[in-house]
């Protein structure tokens, strides 16, 4: 999970790619979910709709803002 929350923490730092990198190596559905929203962030919806898919969640129709802080919320932070 701390994994994951160093995730976040880049992301919001505005590294991406750094960000990408740790959950392309976790297969857990809480990874899964952040790499949708990171393919959301990128503009590539086709791409988070897979990772959507792959986490067992509907794609997101929250802000991007709504949604980290969904995530957020639901790893425990």
């Amino acid at each position: 999970m701390a994994e994951l929350r160093k995730a976040l923490d880049l992301l919001a730092a505005g590294d991406w790619h750094g960000a990408h990198a740790i959950v392309q190596d976790d297969h857990s559905a809480d990874a899964a979910w952040i790499h949708a929203h990171l393919h959301r962030v990128e503009g590539d919806q086709g791409n988070a709709e897979y990772w959507y898919r792959r986490a067992g969640r509907e794609p997101s129709t929250q802000s991007l803002e709504a949604e980290r802080d969904t995530i957020v919320a639901a790893l425990g932070r």
